[in-house]
């Protein structure tokens, strides 16, 4: 995650869009998005997600309906979101908001393309992975 660059826009205002599940962001630079709960979530920039390096992500599903549950500042250059399936980890700096928000289309026909070459659907559960128990923590 990129930290924010001196020339970048900033958020003038954070909307909580809990009904229709959005984010609504108003940059300095007039830009103005509304990015999908669902959008976050499966591109959270946490390592979660991410993974620790090229080739580690985690593909996500079953988040169409996940909710924001709380949305806390980090310093002046980020928000945490807290989703409604426990995920709390990612930080999302202005940066990565933004750019979220501007390639929206592209980031979805990424994230469909990846759930069929996986031959998974949007709404199925996520995979447990082999050999873990959360009972065992």
């Amino acid at each position: 995650m990129a930290g924010l660059k001196a020339d970048s826009p900033t958020p003038q205002a954070l909307t909580v869009h809990s009904q229709s599940r959005v984010l609504e962001v108003k940059f300095s630079d007039g830009a103005h998005f509304r990015i999908p709960f669902e959008l976050m979530r499966v591109y959270s920039p946490s390592a979660e997600v991410q993974g620790h390096g090229a080739g580690q992500e985690t593909l996500q599903s079953g988040k169409r309906e996940v909710e924001l549950e709380a949305l806390d500042p980090v310093g002046n250059y980020a928000v945490q979101p807290r989703f409604s399936d426990g995920h709390d980890s990612g930080i999302f700096s202005w940066d990565y908001l933004y750019f979220l928000g501007s390639q929206q289309t592209q980031l979805w026909q990424d994230y469909e393309d990846k759930l069929k070459v996986a031959n998974r659907d949007r709404d199925a559960p996520m995979p447990v992975k082999a050999g873990h128990s959360c009972a065992s923590h």
